[in-house]
């Protein structure tokens, strides 16, 4: 029997609306679809750097359209979300703390997330630590000082903060909210009380077999290679697994244009014949984050997107190619462009630094007006009532090349 056939276009349509990508959103975000909505990617990355809004914030408001921030920071306090390291550090339903338990009673196999000599060396003192946490509360590294006042940087972390890092990293004390986006924690016993080792854990093989399945229906449509990124997993042999999903009808095999055989989550079925037909049309113009998952595995992003990805924040100034914090942006089932932004939240100003579009991107009207909205609504939600333009491709918002005026939320 013939595969169904589909072109690229199709295929990002597809990944997209697994993604929740694909249209924009009809209805005005509630509370309750921060949580669905992590559900859909599976992962929530986080990632602290603050020149316009947080990513995890980003990554959220590039799918719900015009949300309160303080949403994500409820349901993580409300024990809906948990924080772990999954692709990297990520919320995640708090219905998952069984998907990655393993790794905190292995922290040795966490590589540098932890260092089992400063916690064999500071042994006392973490004890000290933890007794303090069951009578006085949750706590921040903020509470403590650091021993030598002036000193900074992440290698001068002072002791408490690396111990409470380690602490975290082995499952004794979770993330129970965040402060100023400060972690702050507690027991982990105090946190999951049903919670029992003996009666509830899965085996290494049996989470990871659920992470495959949620990257698999995550990514919507996928080469098997794709998959053990998602959450950061050991290239494991999955010629088995797949025919068992095949045969389970949880996959099914497609054919696309230049990316040859792949497959599609059974979710996205009901889209499948209009994505054969080239009628499952991309509405949606976003900014997004580096650390969304459309784009945090960049060998993917670019076979699937054509788009070829380097964060450059750690990058010299002078070796950069387009800027400290350049964030994606999507038009209609297309990576097709890139933009470095900052926001000035003292002046209310979003400064768009510079504007690139990729190769072969044509300055259009229809591609202006989603840029255009898609931008201000960027820059409404954050608090801006105006945005400065910087470096630009030829033509492009010709007509306020100096910058525009919005109406901020």
């Amino acid at each position: 029997m013939a595969l169904p056939q589909l072109t690229l276009s199709a295929a990002r349509h597809l990944h997209l609306a697994a993604q929740g990508l694909l249209k924009k959103p009809r209805r005005r975000a509630q509370p309750a679809d921060i949580l669905t909505t992590i559900q859909r990617m599976s992962l929530l990355q986080i990632d602290t750097i603050n020149i316009v809004a947080r990513s995890p914030y980003l990554v959220l408001f590039s799918r719900l359209g015009h949300y309160q921030p303080e949403w994500l920071d409820n349901a993580l306090h409300q024990g809906e979300l948990m924080e772990y390291w999954a692709h990297e550090a990520c919320f995640l339903p708090r219905s998952d703390f069984a998907l990655v338990r393993h790794r905190m009673l292995s922290p040795d196999k966490m590589g540098w997330k932890y260092r089992q000599a400063w916690m064999h060396e500071h042994a006392e003192e973490i004890e000290q630590l933890i007794a303090l946490i069951q009578e006085k509360g949750p706590v921040r590294s903020a509470d403590f000082e650091h021993p030598r006042k002036g000193t900074s940087g992440w290698w001068e972390w002072k002791p408490h903060k690396r111990h409470l890092e380690g602490l975290f990293t082995a499952g004794k004390v979770m993330v129970v909210e965040r402060r100023n986006f400060q972690r702050v924690y507690d027991l982990t016993h105090r946190v999951m009380p049903e919670w029992d080792d003996s009666r509830d854990m899965l085996t290494q093989a049996a989470a990871e077999a659920v992470m495959l399945e949620n990257s698999a229906r995550s990514l919507g449509i996928f080469h098997a290679r794709w998959l053990a990124d998602y959450y950061r997993l050991r290239q494991p042999v999955l010629a088995p697994l797949l025919e068992r999903w095949q045969a389970q009808q949880q996959v099914v095999r497609v054919e696309v244009e230049t990316l040859g055989e792949m497959w599609l989550h059974a979710d996205l079925l009901p889209l499948l014949p209009l994505a054969e037909e080239g009628k499952l049309t991309a509405t949606h113009s976003a900014v997004l984050s580096p650390f969304d998952p459309v784009v945090w595995d960049r060998k993917r992003a670019e076979q699937l997107f054509n788009f070829s990805y380097r964060l450059e924040c750690y990058t010299p100034a002078p070796k950069r190619q387009y800027g400290y914090f350049v964030l994606p942006l999507l038009h209609k089932g297309q990576l097709v462009g890139r933009m470095d932004a900052k926001m000035h939240r003292k002046t209310g100003e979003l400064q768009i630094i510079a504007l690139y579009l990729e190769e072969g991107i044509r300055v259009s009207a229809g591609l202006e007006k989603g840029l255009t909205a898609a931008i201000s609504d960027f820059a409404s939600w954050q608090g801006a009532t105006r945005i400065a333009l910087g470096h630009l491709p030829d033509g492009l918002f010709a007509a306020c090349r100096r910058g525009w005026e919005i109406d901020a939320v």
